[in-house]
């Protein structure tokens, strides 16, 4: 079996109801992908929404007994969740916050399982979960716990650039004492060893950002360079890993700096997202490392105001999707590693 012939089936959840992500899923199911999608969600919001935006969808009922066959636009495999409130667009509801966590369990549950390759996210209203009472900070930190297993690292790439994080939904006054030598040495070893595996970079040269300004001027500006980052950094080459810094955050994206870098390891959120989505934005994947599962995610929020108008763009959903394909290939075929590849996501593999 080679790549070409081999087809994943993807489990893909649209997220918040309210928002755009029904709106992408349906825009995104009106093309061809080499895999089969499975949208678990509740039927009846797809067919509403597939109406009001005027948009053809035929739901087929998953039965995961039938091998996978490469999705056809306009239909979608379902493996139905009931939401609680048949609410409008724009407007979400505290009552489906249970249905939205549901939705992501089923889903998480059957990678886990082998019933699916890989789970593809929208975006969820992380305001609405909590609001219902489920303490929530994010897709990763959720499917962590429902995989029980493994680290969690946020990972976004696009064709210019890779970011991994070793902080991720962490107010700002927290990130300092989060970062610990054992933290730090566990997300570099992830992200080490997924790039090598998921990504077949045989060597991966990895930036690691400073925590401070000028990261820390040699203490004066800090002490977190000196007490956590150099050590493991020191250590970690002692091992073989291929590391540069501590670099200050405000010289670590220039093109100079980042030539044959394959990915930049970032401290906290706001230190990598706003360049990488700058590079890319809509066309940048959110990719979760160091779990038992394969999940690939978008780039952007729920966007209400949009929901259910027409104007959302499906371009970040389907660069998950076939981001998510070609990983599940790449992990599924038995295959000589390829030579190194930098800066690419869909083509990493």
């Amino acid at each position: 079996m080679t790549s070409e012939s081999y087809c994943p089936r993807l489990a893909l959840t649209p997220g918040e109801p309210a928002g755009i992500g029904p709106d992408i899923v349906i825009l995104a199911a009106q093309q061809p992908f080499n895999a089969e999608i499975v949208v678990v969600a509740d039927p009846g919001l797809l067919i509403k929404r597939s109406e009001l935006l005027r948009l053809p969808l035929e739901l087929i009922s998953f039965n995961p007994s039938v091998p996978a066959k490469p999705h056809q636009p306009g239909k979608l495999h379902v493996l139905p969740v009931t939401h609680a409130i048949k609410g409008r667009p724009g407007q979400p509801e505290t009552a489906n916050a249970g249905y939205v966590l549901e939705t992501l369990k089923t889903a998480c549950t059957g990678c886990l399982n082998k019933k699916f390759d890989a789970m593809v996210t929208a975006p969820v209203q992380k305001a609405i979960i909590n609001q219902a009472g489920f303490p929530f900070t994010g897709h990763t930190e959720y499917l962590a716990e429902v995989c029980a297993a493994g680290y969690p690292v946020m990972m976004l790439a696009n064709r210019k650039l890779r970011v991994a994080l070793v902080t991720t939904h962490l107010p700002l006054s927290r990130v300092s004492q989060t970062i610990t030598q054992e933290l730090l040495d566990k997300v570099i070893n992830i992200v080490w060893h997924e790039l090598k595996t998921r990504f077949s970079i045989n060597d991966p040269d990895m930036l690691v950002c400073g925590l401070n300004p000028h990261a820390g001027e040699d203490g004066h500006l800090g002490t977190e360079e000196i007490d956590v980052i150099i050590p493991v950094l020191e250590r970690l080459r002692k091992k073989g890993l291929r590391l540069q810094g501590p670099i200050p955050a405000d010289t670590a994206y220039t093109h100079e700096r980042l030539k044959d870098i394959d990915v930049v390891i970032a401290m906290y959120h706001d230190q990598g997202l706003p360049v990488l989505k700058a590079q890319g934005f809509g066309e940048t994947v959110n990719i979760t490392l160091g779990l038992p599962i394969l999940r690939t995610s978008v780039d952007h929020g729920t966007a209400l105001p949009l929901a259910g108008t027409g104007m959302a763009n499906s371009s970040s959903l389907i660069a998950a999707i076939e981001c998510a394909i070609t990983l599940s290939c790449a992990n599924t075929i038995t295959s000589t590693p390829a030579t190194r590849s930098t800066h690419h996501t869909t083509d990493a593999v």
